[in-house]
């Protein structure tokens, strides 16, 4: 993967994102304690693994607000959150998160992608949490396809052998576990894989090329202890 230019700097997305004000979108959680990963960190931080988890969960949410915002140009600059902002998703763009930052795949304009970077950290931190969540998310994929192995394994041991009773004992699990996965998987998204990043900083986004020739952009995040 070669780095092909820089897009933008901190300075310049810290001054997009002091002029962002958005209001609590009033999101079925109690408001999370932005502390509680630092605190993590440094209590438990000898536990190999622990960080990467909750820095990569972190970067994942802002993945996906990133997404939403770019689906969603004609309502980016808007001051209040409505669940109808969630109703149009742009397909054409990817992503991928990791614990130094997430890439994104797609045709994407580099103006716009630097400004839906800065709005959406902003909005995730003052109460947008809807936003972290993505139908499209790999853990919705993951969650289907064990609900379903699971599912159609337990039809097949515990249903008499016979062909008819294990042809609709199996099918009936795999109706179920599709029908159970989208629920499922964005439940975990929201518990497990996903988390507000009040820890992150944005340092840079630039473009690159992948080793298939796919060309995206890399948004690097810095980790900001928020504990002293």
């Amino acid at each position: 993967m070669k780095i092909a230019q820089a897009v933008c700097d901190e300075k310049s997305l810290e001054t997009i994102m002091s002029d962002a004000i958005y209001t609590n979108a009033g999101f079925d959680l109690p408001y999370p304690d932005p502390n509680q990963d630092s605190e993590l960190i440094r209590q438990l931080g000898f536990i190999p693994g622990l960080k990467e988890f909750l820095i990569i969960r972190q970067v994942h949410a802002l993945e996906h607000a990133t997404v939403w915002i770019l689906s969603n140009p004609s309502n980016s600059t808007k001051s209040k959150f409505s669940t109808s902002y969630l109703s149009t998703d742009n397909e054409t763009i990817g992503g991928l998160s990791t614990e130094k930052g997430f890439y994104l795949y797609g045709d994407i304009n580099p103006n716009r992608l630097r400004r839906a970077v800065a709005l959406a950290l902003t909005r995730l931190q003052q109460g947008e949490w809807n936003l972290a969540l993505h139908p499209r998310c790999g853990t919705n994929s993951s969650v289907a396809m064990m609900l379903t192995a699971g599912m159609v394994m337990t039809a097949h041991f515990t249903l008499p052998r016979e062909p008819i009773h294990q042809l609709l004992g199996v099918g009936l699990a795999g109706l179920t576990a599709n029908y159970l996965a989208a629920d499922i998987g964005m439940y975990v998204q929201k518990y497990i894989t996903t988390a507000i990043p009040f820890n992150l900083k944005v340092k840079n986004i630039t473009k690159i090329t992948d080793q298939s020739g796919n060309s995206g952009y890399f948004i690097r995040l810095n980790w900001i202890s928020n504990t002293n």
